[in-house]
């Protein structure tokens, strides 16, 4: 095992053995709601997932037609997939997101993904959860998009994973946390290209031996908070059939419509 693999291994034991148990999370924060009532994080009155009313209502979910490849919403019922995925198939075989990622989304999305906002991993869950309905039922595990363990350990956290654990125990699906490992410390795929994103994440994922007779002949699901090129789902993708996996599906919370100056 490398010093890399055994770091990985001693973060994600970590992770599971120090942070407290769901149950105790739960009546940890009922008490400090009742001390501390809640507020939403756009200032106004909070409402489920810490949101007001009045953000939920701008938030643009995804349900109507979308490409069955990559999720892009349709303004019509054009058929199943887009023109982009119509002449280059992807490495997965198609995607759902929840939501689109607009200027209305990103401030959760963002609060889970650097500001310790692990209370909305569970709300985000619950909404890929309804966006990806037909792909969970055709899945027999989940497996969320790995952090470098020099990410992790700064992070402290991977945002995809805190959304995987509560999807499972929603679905059932079997959970394989470390199916994936990021190889590489790859740069933040933010303000890249479409061909600078994949040169970003080109051969950075692998199944680790250990994980892949769990991966063999079975059909995964991706988590991921946003899907922006697809670039990284595609990377890990290749990743899994290359260890067996027989179909890779990805859901998402956010899908970025058009390519515009939104950080991720």
């Amino acid at each position: 095992m490398s010093a890399e693999d055994g770091l990985f291994r001693l973060l994600f034991k970590a992770e599971e053995v120090l942070k407290p148990g769901p149950r105790f999370r739960a009546i940890w924060r009922g008490t400090l709601d009742v001390v501390f009532p809640p507020q939403a994080i756009d200032g106004g009155a909070a409402q489920a997932g810490g949101l007001s009313a009045q953000a939920w209502s701008r938030i643009h979910f995804l349900d109507g037609p979308v490409c069955d490849g990559c999720g892009v919403p349709f303004e019509y019922d054009v058929g199943a997939r887009c023109a982009a995925c119509l002449a280059k198939p992807r490495a997965f075989d198609a995607a759902r997101a929840a939501c689109l990622y607009d200027d209305t989304s990103r401030e959760p999305i963002l609060k889970l993904k650097h500001a310790d906002r692990l209370d909305l991993a569970p709300l985000f869950a619950r909404c890929i959860s309804r966006a990806a309905h037909g792909l969970i039922a055709e899945s027999d595990a989940v497996v969320p998009v790995p952090l470098h363990p020099s990410r992790l350990l700064s992070r402290r956290y991977n945002q995809a994973a805190e959304m995987a654990r509560p999807l499972c125990r929603m679905t059932g699906l079997a959970y394989i946390p470390d199916a994936l490992l990021r190889r590489r410390a790859t740069e933040t795929q933010g303000g890249k290209s479409g061909a600078g994103r994949k040169r970003n994440v080109a051969s950075a994922f692998e199944v680790p031996p250990r994980r892949a007779s769990q991966v063999a002949g079975k059909r995964i699901l991706l988590i991921d908070d946003v899907m922006t090129t697809g670039a990284t789902a595609e990377g890990c993708a290749r990743a899994l059939k290359a260890a067996g996996a027989t179909r890779v599906d990805v859901a998402v919370v956010a899908r970025v419509k058009e390519m515009a100056g939104l950080t991720i």
